[in-house]
């Protein structure tokens, strides 16, 4: 189904240069993976602290943006300049739902969201990732398929942090954006598992 990180490579071609850049500069792929981390949790902090301030609404595009292209970074330096590590790996996966949480947990906070729904949406974005992860597990891909993937979960949240910030508070509008993430969600999980299986078939 399509999603967002299917533009992945598309992506990866705009940051080869600076990829190339630090990896000459002796930067490492963890590095960029602690550092895509650190950033999360600066802003998720941000968001905790200050519930509905404009500013730290409005930086989350721009924050999500910044971490989506060092996440492509970090798996570049590992795979095209010989990075890849154990330890890697796991910072990898342990990363990228340790920023969700962090950067999305904030807005069960807000007045007008549903806290619900949004405790559900990062409960079913760490199953969904666990569900890839699986997929290596029983000697299969790592699987992300969509259609709700990690970029699409920065997009949705990246744009009710934008319309927030710009003091749009409908909890009508909130409601229907992330049950529609919840049930995109759980379609990714089954995707994920399926193809997985499916993988195995055809080996």
């Amino acid at each position: 189904m399509p999603t967002i990180y299917q533009l992945k490579s598309r992506f990866q071609d705009l940051l080869r240069p600076i990829c190339k850049k630090l990896a000459a500069n002796g930067v490492t792929a963890n590095q960029v993976t602690l550092a895509a981390l650190v950033l999360s949790l600066i802003e998720g902090f941000a968001l905790w602290l200050a519930p509905g301030a404009a500013l730290p609404l409005l930086l989350l595009p721009l924050i999500l943006f910044i971490r989506m292209g060092l996440n492509a970074i970090d798996g570049m330096l590992a795979r095209e300049h010989d990075q890849k590590s154990n330890l890697g790996a796991v910072l990898n996966e342990l990363g990228d739902v340790l920023s969700d949480a962090a950067l999305y947990l904030p807005f069960a906070a807000l007045p007008f969201v549903s806290g619900e729904l949004v405790v559900g949406l990062v409960v079913l974005a760490i199953i969904g990732e666990m569900t890839g992860v699986i997929g290596v597990q029983i000697g299969a891909s790592r699987r992300y398929d969509g259609p709700f993937g990690k970029s699409d979960r920065a997009a949705l949240f990246g744009l009710c942090g934008f319309l927030m910030g710009l003091g749009l508070t409908s909890v009508l509008l909130y409601k229907i954006l992330f049950a529609v993430g919840l049930v995109l969600s759980g379609v990714t999980i089954f995707n994920r598992a399926r193809n997985a299986l499916k993988e195995l078939d055809t080996q």
